[in-house]
């Protein structure tokens, strides 16, 4: 419902885009307009590094080849065996998907009336993020920029990236789930800024 204020505040964004889109740069900007950020990458890391939540259950369904010796998960091994068998990726995100959605739930129960996003690099293929919030927010790019972006990160060739990309939701299927869509090709920081600055007041993040 609109009020004398302008349109209702959106409580619950969810951000996604493919790899090297520029997504986390989206997503720092949200929170300088505001926004609480729940990044499900990084809970993903802590519930799969040394003694995470996540450990036994991975080590129970593929064994000690996928984790190191300090008790993280090996995320090259784990990869290279994801990307040779759909049903390992599928296992995998049976046991990560639960614990990472209550875990980003719990972290916004101090969130009070300010605008959460949370960060899902796989939000469209997940059959709960969507209804876990009001609107989503994608970050798109072409396929030549996000693997020229993400090759600039240490270890990952283009191949490798590529890889990624076909594991991923098509970029047309992201674009169909989304409420706003920010192309961030041939754009600089700052015009990037003043879109997402233009979004958050349309939103109602601040």
């Amino acid at each position: 419902m609109t009020t004398a204020e302008g349109p209702p505040r959106v409580r619950r964004i969810g951000l996604t885009g493919g790899i090297g889109s520029g997504k986390s740069m989206v997503a720092s900007m949200l929170v300088k307009c505001g926004a609480i950020l729940v990044d499900t990458d990084a809970i993903a890391h802590e519930l799969t590094g040394p003694g995470g939540a996540a450990m036994p259950a991975i080590e129970t369904r593929f064994g000690r080849t996928v984790v190191r010796s300090d008790g993280a998960l090996d995320r090259d091994a784990m990869r290279q065996l994801a990307f040779a068998s759909p049903a390992a990726k599928q296992a995998l995100e049976q046991i990560l998907h639960p614990l990472i959605g209550s875990e980003a739930l719990r972290r916004t129960a101090d969130a009070a009336d300010r605008c959460v996003v949370f960060d899902v690099p796989l939000l469209v293929e997940s059959v709960h993020w969507r209804d876990r919030v009001e609107r989503v927010l994608v970050v798109d790019c072409s396929e030549a920029t996000q693997i020229a972006r993400a090759t600039r990160r240490a270890g990952w060739t283009s191949a490798a990236v590529q890889r990624v990309i076909d594991t991923q939701a098509p970029r047309a299927q992201r674009r169909a789930c989304a409420d706003a869509v920010i192309f961030n090709d041939g754009i600089d920081a700052a015009g990037l800024a003043a879109e997402v600055s233009a979004l958050a007041k349309a939103w109602r993040v601040g």
